[in-house]
């Protein structure tokens, strides 16, 4: 599918956003949120930045499904660490455990469902966690309510990940056509929630 000056356009603010929450949306922070975060939106930045200058087609690759897999887990591990310290050192294994499952079950070719079942459950858990704790923060009035945005952005990565992986994977819940026709716009409302979120908080 050939890519449109308005995908170009909504992807090079995606990358922009994300790079704004790089330099000025992460200050003050203990080390491993900022280094979570870090990932997350640096690899936000990046991918954004391969499909505007190669298209659609970089989605082939074999890497898509890593890729999209890094972002939720690190915004959630940073999530965790900052905001749920009794949960820390359990999710950060989780999280590492989670990344090397859909890592291995990529690079090797495992029949079966056992790789997609993996990366439904890592994608799952991850895409809950940056879903439900901030609105959860925010009803128990931990935090401010814009904070629940960051909610909004965690279904929204959660839905555009899956995507990308189910699409990857072969089995795709919708028409590739269609998955590309709403991705740039996914994107930048994804991370608009989370830089709003972040700056709400």
């Amino acid at each position: 599918m050939k890519m449109t000056m308005l995908d170009r356009v909504l992807l090079l603010l995606t990358g922009l956003l994300a790079a704004y929450q790089i330099v000025v949306g992460i200050n003050d922070l203990s080390t491993l949120p900022i280094i979570a975060y870090t990932i997350a939106f640096g690899v936000l930045l990046i991918a954004s930045l391969l499909i505007i200058i190669l298209g659609f087609d970089v989605l082939d690759s074999p890497a898509v499904v890593i890729v999209a897999t890094i972002i939720p887990l690190s915004l959630s591990t940073g999530l965790v660490w900052e905001h749920v310290p009794p949960w820390q050192t359990g999710y950060l294994v989780f999280a590492i455990l989670g990344f090397l499952a859909v890592l291995i079950t990529r690079i090797f070719p495992i029949p079966g469902r056992l790789p997609t079942i993996v990366l439904a459950f890592v994608h799952g858990v991850a895409g809950l966690v940056i879903f439900i704790l901030p609105i959860v923060m925010v009803l128990q009035e931990q935090a401010a309510p814009g904070f629940a945005l960051v909610g909004l952005g965690g279904a929204l990565i959660g839905l555009g990940g899956l995507l990308l992986s189910f699409l990857r994977a072969g089995k795709p819940i919708l028409s590739r056509e269609r998955i590309l026709k709403i991705l740039p716009g996914l994107l930048l409302l994804m991370t608009t929630c989370f830089v709003a979120g972040f700056y709400l908080a």
